[in-house]
């Protein structure tokens, strides 16, 4: 199953095998991608991007494997306990890692600690949606609906600390206004929900959220970085609408669990990067509205560093508890 498996990604991806060895700073065992949320989400589809690429890059299987649940935690703990030879690495997120340790006080790790970052994938604007049948379809609308009737008005999210969550917390303390947080186990259960009109928003990852738009079963109302993503010129900012300075980005990484060999996290970074540059993968990550990834493992550290700071003010002034 492994050799039929490695072959046809070959074969699809119209590339010769180049089988590496241990001295080339990589595993020789396959490897596998862990995603903290169901098959569908951004998170889930960038990992399958990406790890097809590297199965022919580095001649061995790299699967994506889906431990969802508790907003990526789940996955996170995981991988923190797994040896750091490479043959498992996490791809991680906003939740995992810039959020979880302020809304968990008894997570299985420490971010600092248990972690090796590899490299930032991209930052993803998210954007505002609604299914068609919902009346309220702009910025002010939303907040003069949730005004007259004060937490009634359903938010959906991929889970409790994931991006989806923490940008509705954000905007209502920028909007002054109450609304009710519905969590779901993943953004895929999450939109089937928001398109069948049983809950009313979301602020969707615009990796998952696009198609969706595109197909015409959401409406996109607003994004949610300060400044218009390539893949949607036309949908304003929160920014433009009367939220300067609005950014609830989320964004992938990839880490590996703690003690990987400086040399195997060089090299890894060094093939990360030749994958995001290769022109197939950034027309789908600009179509995904993933943009900015890249550069060095340490570049990858100090950000997530700027984040978790970020959202612990944010979780501290809402009073965001799980």
């Amino acid at each position: 199953m492994q050799r039929r498996h490695f072959l046809a990604a070959t074969a699809a991806l119209g590339c010769a095998p180049a089988f590496v060895h241990a001295a080339d700073g990589l595993p020789t065992q396959p490897v596998r991608i862990i995603v903290g949320f169901p098959p569908g989400g951004g998170t889930d589809v960038v990992a399958r991007v990406i790890g097809q690429k590297l199965a022919v890059l580095w001649g061995v299987p790299v699967t994506v494997e889906n431990k969802a649940g508790a907003a990526g935690v789940i996955a996170a703990e995981y991988v923190a306990k797994q040896p750091g030879d490479g043959g498992t690495l996490l791809m991680t997120n906003f939740s995992n890692h810039a959020v979880a340790p302020s809304l968990y006080p008894n997570i299985g790790y420490v971010v600092e600690r248990d972690f090796t970052p590899i490299m930032l994938v991209g930052i993803t604007p998210l954007l505002l949606i609604c299914n068609q049948a919902q009346p309220a379809r702009t910025v002010a609308a939303i907040v003069e609906r949730c005004k007259a009737k004060p937490g009634t008005v359903t938010f959906g999210s991929a889970g409790p600390g994931s991006a989806q969550h923490l940008a509705l917390e954000m905007f209502k303390l920028r909007a002054g206004i109450d609304a009710l947080h519905v969590p779901y186990k993943g953004s895929a259960p999450m939109i089937t929900d928001l398109i069948g009109g049983q809950i009313d928003y979301s602020f969707e990852t615009m990796t998952s959220a696009t198609p969706h738009v595109a197909g015409g079963k959401v409406v996109a109302i607003a994004q949610s970085r300060p400044t218009r993503a390539q893949a949607q010129p036309e949908i304003p900012t929160l920014s433009e609408l009367g939220y300067p300075g609005f950014d609830a980005s989320t964004w992938y990484g990839l880490v590996g669990p703690a003690r990987m060999a400086a040399p195997m996290v060089q090299r890894m970074n060094q093939d990360f990067n030749k994958v995001l540059a290769m022109p197939d993968v950034a027309a789908k990550m600009t179509t995904a509205g993933a943009y900015d990834g890249g550069g060095t493992a340490a570049r990858f550290a100090e950000f997530i560093t700027v984040e978790k700071e970020k959202w612990a003010r944010v979780v501290q002034e809402a009073k965001v508890t799980i």
